[in-house]
């Protein structure tokens, strides 16, 4: 099967390419900058800068997108706000017209998409069915989730993967909080109570593979554990995995004035649960936070 994946430089695409790789795909990766992807990847993946590359006999049976600068790049000025937007539905747009066009359509979209949908909704449980929130990145997602389904109207089964923070080695959340915390300057933010949904790479990764085999599944997946954690209580378990004290206290306010509107990322939370994995079987290989980081950290 030929697989393109678009964002496949960053920490989750390069993951995957290198497991759709290790599994037996072709693998076609969409990137800005063929000559920095060539020295990435060691594998025989293609690498093309534009969807035009693509010719009848290397059309993708799968798509997946998982393009879009981190929201985490810088302080949210308009502009950045705006190429958050672009570089996620505007590339998504590049896919549904390429999809409108071609001769024979790919059979699935796995499009990226984030917990960021429900917007900041405290202890409130959220599954797949919850509404969407009234805020930023709740738009954002919307926006990009909408996009992404127009796949429908061309025949195309559509997976909107909804993830947390992903954990795992050598990039992600963790590689920004492990200095501090190795240091024993770890602690929580804002009041830490804020629920953190989050997922290891591998499993987000093994989900990908698993709504490519399972053809009757679609829509909105929620990519998180079934146990959510608190901020204080996930920096707690990050200390003791590293055997480090975690009591430093970043407060909502300073996080606020140092970093601006982003800090709406750390001080809030969503408490996700994976209703529809959990009910068409998947099973979680790291469905708790200590055996995640046990790994990640050995």
């Amino acid at each position: 099967m030929n697989v393109a994946v678009t964002g496949g430089t960053g920490f989750i695409g390069s993951a995957l390419c290198k497991r759709l790789l290790a599994d037996g795909y072709a693998v076609t990766v969409l990137t800005r900058d063929r000559r920095r992807a060539q020295q990435q990847f060691k594998g025989p993946i293609r690498l093309i800068e534009s969807l035009k590359e693509l010719d009848a006999e290397s059309t993708p049976e799968t798509i997946v997108n998982l393009a879009g600068l981190s929201l985490g790049s810088g302080r949210w000025t308009r502009e950045l706000k705006q190429t958050f937007i672009s570089s996620r539905v505007g590339v998504t747009r590049q896919l549904i017209d390429y999809i409108a066009h071609v001769r024979s359509p790919p059979r699935l979209l796995i499009n990226g998409s984030a917990v960021g949908y429900y917007g900041a909704r405290g202890d409130e449980v959220l599954t797949e069915d919850s509404s969407p929130g009234q805020e930023y990145q709740a738009d954002l997602c919307k926006a990009w989730e909408t996009e992404a389904l127009e796949a429908t109207n061309h025949g195309v089964r559509v997976c909107l993967l909804r993830s947390g923070v992903v954990l795992g080695k050598g990039g992600g959340a963790l590689s920004s909080l492990l200095p501090q915390f190795k240091l024993g300057l770890g602690g929580h933010v804002g009041s830490g109570k804020q629920w953190m949904s989050w997922i290891h790479i591998d499993d987000l990764i093994d989900i990908v593979l698993y709504l490519m085999a399972n053809k009757s599944l679609q829509g909105p997946f929620n990519t998180t554990t079934p146990n959510p954690e608190t901020n204080h209580d996930f920096a707690s378990k990050l200390g003791a995995t590293l055997d480090r004290p975690a009591f430093m206290w970043a407060p909502g306010w300073a996080m606020r004035l140092l970093i601006g509107e982003m800090a709406h990322l750390y001080v809030t939370g969503q408490k996700v649960i994976p209703k529809r994995l959990l009910e068409s079987g998947y099973k979680f290989r790291y469905p708790e936070l200590s055996l995640a980081l046990a790994e990640i950290l050995a």
